[in-house]
Formats: structure tokens, sequence, C-alpha cells
């Protein structure tokens, strides 16, 4: 998997933690850019987390499903980028974020990135540093959340719906890559 490859993913499942952090931004006002930063390392953190827990517990079942790993990482990925799409198409809702506990908004937008790291232990095997693609993981989404608390608190969330749908299809377009190269079709 090529830095590009990886890029695309990192940005992808910072979506939802940028979505996040856009309604804390929204909800808290004026908010400074060491309130951001802190946001940021909240979502950041556990994005580079899940994919290091979602590795290793798909280490533990490479035994089991082996030679469907591609289909299963097909899956995975499909049903992150449908959920994504799917959430961008329904009714938006009020923010509902608050100063309090980031540990929740955190972790719920960091499933995926679980996921994730099952699909990267099953497709990508040994062919992946596990840690660097966690690193670049967890730094764009530090980014992405911290520019996602600054615009919610500026500007509001008029394009949310286009990036969560763009990051959800960009997701489902990796996994049929995968598929794709794994029968050989391309190289």
């Amino acid at each position: 998997m090529g830095i590009g490859e990886l890029l695309l993913i990192a940005c992808s499942l910072s979506m939802d933690a940028f979505a996040a952090a856009v309604c804390h931004g929204l909800a808290g006002g004026k908010i400074t850019l060491g309130g951001a930063c802190t946001a940021g390392l909240w979502f950041g953190g556990f994005q580079a987390l899940m994919p290091l827990c979602g590795w290793f517990l798909g280490a533990q079942l490479a035994g089991y499903i082996e030679a469907a790993s591609h289909w299963v990482a097909l899956a995975l990925l499909s049903l992150i980028g449908g959920n994504m799409i799917w959430e961008a198409l329904q009714k938006e809702k009020k923010p509902e974020a608050t100063h309090g506990n980031m540990l929740l908004p955190a972790l719920a937008t960091s499933i995926d990135a679980l996921a994730m790291g099952v699909a990267f232990s099953m497709a990508a095997g040994d062919t992946l540093n596990i840690w660097a693609a966690a690193l670049v993981i967890g730094l764009v989404a530090f980014i992405f959340s911290v520019a996602g608390v600054l615009a919610g608190s500026c500007l509001g969330a008029r394009f949310l719906r286009g990036a969560k749908i763009a990051g959800g299809a960009i997701l489902i377009l990796i996994g049929v890559h995968i598929v794709l190269e794994h029968l050989h079709i391309i190289g």
C-alpha cells in the first residue's frame, strides 16, 4: 500500500471525526486554538489507537478467514463507506456536542478505524507497517478535527454532507481495488 492510498484512507476515516469536531465547534461558540487542539488530540488519538487494535484483532482471526480476506476487507470497507454515505443523506440534526467529555465522540467516530485495522491485517498483511499507518491516520484525524472545531466555531456545517459522501465512496472504492488486485485484474 502506497502513501497516497494510505492518505486517502486516513482522510476518509477522518470525516466522522471532522463532522463531530464541527458540531463541537458549533456548540462551543468561540473556541481558542488550544481548545481546538485538545479536541484534535482526542479524535486523533482514538483514530490512531483503533487501527492498531483492529490489526491485532485481525491477526488473531487471520487463520480462520485467510482465504477470504480480500472479501472481508471489501465487506468492511463497504459497510464503513456505506454507513458514512447513509449518515450524510439523513436529515441533519442539531449539533449536540458540548465542551464536556470528549471520550464518547472520539470513541464513536473511531469505530470505523478499528474495522479498517482489521481490513489492513487481512488485505495488507506484512506489506504494511501498521505503526506508521496508525500514526498517519492519527495525524490526519488531528488536523481534520482541529480544522473542524475551528470551522464549526466560525462558519457552521455547510459542507459536512458532501465530505462524508466523498469519504464513504473512497472507502468503498479502496475495497473494490483490494479485491481486483487480489483477483489479478489490476496490478
